[in-house]
């Protein structure tokens, strides 16, 4: 009589949306290698848990259908299982429930340990800064706080994420030390709110603190700042920015608009007049600083005066990256109470206008960098370049400097000098000095 073999499971975990969702992932990954399973990433696998985003209708678009996939080849035998977890699963669980119920369960954003028990694992408190990463080995994403605190009226991570917690710096420090051990050497500082970190742990914002103690860990050779909240910026910041070659002149500030009304109605705590003071600051406090934004058009009650105004900021302030989104209607905000009254294609159109006068602003800054020496990091290799990032650029969202592989051969995951002799609006094109 034949036995039923016993199957080993492998368990596949998706992530779908931002670089906090992507740590959390490296976290879960992380525990379910230490409990002895067999993980991976975005690859084949009998078991499969899909960490979602829910932030705006593009992304709750993708989430949805990545879990009717999914679903799909559980019902064609591909996979055993299917889990659900991460924001959109926070967000809508019962109606997920209802309406996919072919999904074996859903978890929301802080119930690691139950999905870990769901997997058939033990949560091990002891395991705290231990990491599956999942980018490339040269840099990691380093999570330093948790939900927000802001009332942003267009926002629904509040409602996903919950009220902000900060990580103890000591911690921090440690989960530094065990990625500089695996190879890391830049780390990109991410939060829903950088801005506000400390003050719940230590009454006042710690910011400036943490980068003096993340400075001191050997082997880490760049730190960068992403999404710091422009209301209470603490500016002992720029001062740590100026002094410690470490931390990369960038960041990335998420300003949304600048028209006073749109201000007060998305309820951001500031005015066009202190926005462009602060940024004025950043720039007297750090000359070579690049600095990221994002912005919102299309948002309730929008005039052509106000998106005029937006128009003729973009173009004064000349920001070195920027990035733009048609506003989402999101149920259980503030805002879902005003009449979303921009039409779609006009959102689209604005959009579009903002990107264009950016890519002209980037075009015209790049070409300054033609001739120009700069330290680069080389993240990979596509086709026939060499992939790399000056300390002026973030991945995925910046821009990149291209490396001809046939002419030249560098190392992935290493520091070297390059000397640009081209650009395009997005992209610079160079040789390597050595």
């Amino acid at each position: 009589m034949r036995t039923k073999s016993l199957k080993k499971n492998k368990i596949n975990v998706v992530t779908l949306g931002c670089s906090k969702n992507v740590y959390d992932s490296e976290v879960l990954m992380g525990q379910l290698k230490a409990n002895g399973k067999e993980v991976v990433h975005e690859e084949e696998g009998n078991i499969v848990v899909i960490n979602t985003c829910g932030f705006i209708n593009n992304a709750k678009e993708e989430s949805v259908n990545t879990i009717l996939e999914y679903v799909q080849k559980k019902e064609e035998g591909i996979v055993d299982k299917v889990f659900v977890s991460g924001c959109l699963s926070e967000r809508y669980k019962p109606d997920l429930e209802k309406e996919i119920p072919d999904v074996d369960q859903y978890f929301g954003t802080s119930d690691l340990p139950v999905l870990l028990k769901a997997l058939g694992a033990d949560y091990k408190h002891e395991l705290v800064g231990e990491r599956l990463t999942t980018t490339p080995k040269n840099y990691a994403y380093l999570k330093i706080a948790e939900g927000c605190d802001r009332p942003c009226s267009f926002c629904a991570i509040p409602l996903m994420r919950g009220a902000h917690k900060s990580t103890p710096v000591e911690d921090l420090v440690k989960e530094a030390e065990k990625l500089a051990q695996k190879g890391v050497k830049e780390l990109i500082l991410i939060a829903q709110d950088l801005t506000y970190y400390g003050l719940d742990l230590y009454k006042k914002r710690c910011l400036a603190d943490l980068l003096k103690a993340l400075v001191k860990v050997d082997g880490i050779e760049w730190i960068r700042l992403h999404y710091a909240f422009p209301t209470g910026f603490p500016m002992d910041v720029l001062e740590v920015m100026k002094e410690e070659p470490k931390v990369c002149n960038y960041i990335d500030i998420p300003l949304q608009h600048i028209a006073d009304p749109m201000l007060k109605s998305m309820r951001r705590g500031t005015t066009q007049a202190k926005t462009t003071r602060l940024l004025q600051d950043f720039r007297v406090a750090v000359p070579e600083m690049a600095i990221r934004t994002t912005l919102i058009v299309g948002y309730p009650g929008e005039t052509e005066e106000d998106f005029q105004t937006l128009k003729d900021w973009v173009k004064e302030m000349r920001f070195e990256r920027l990035g733009c989104f048609t506003y989402s209607h999101e149920e259980n905000t503030h805002a879902y109470k005003l009449t979303d009254d921009v039409p779609e294609e006009v959102k689209q159109q604005r959009a579009a206008e903002i990107m264009d006068i950016q890519s002209q602003i980037s075009w015209e800054l790049n070409q300054e960098k033609i001739g120009k020496t700069f330290r680069c990091i080389i993240d990979r290799k596509e086709g026939t370049h060499f992939v790399g990032r000056t300390a002026f650029d973030s991945p995925d969202v910046d821009n990149e400097v291209l490396i001809d592989a046939t002419k030249h051969y560098v190392r992935v995951g290493e520091f070297i000098d390059v000397k640009i002799e081209e650009a395009s609006d997005f992209d610079l094109y160079g040789a390597p000095l050595s």
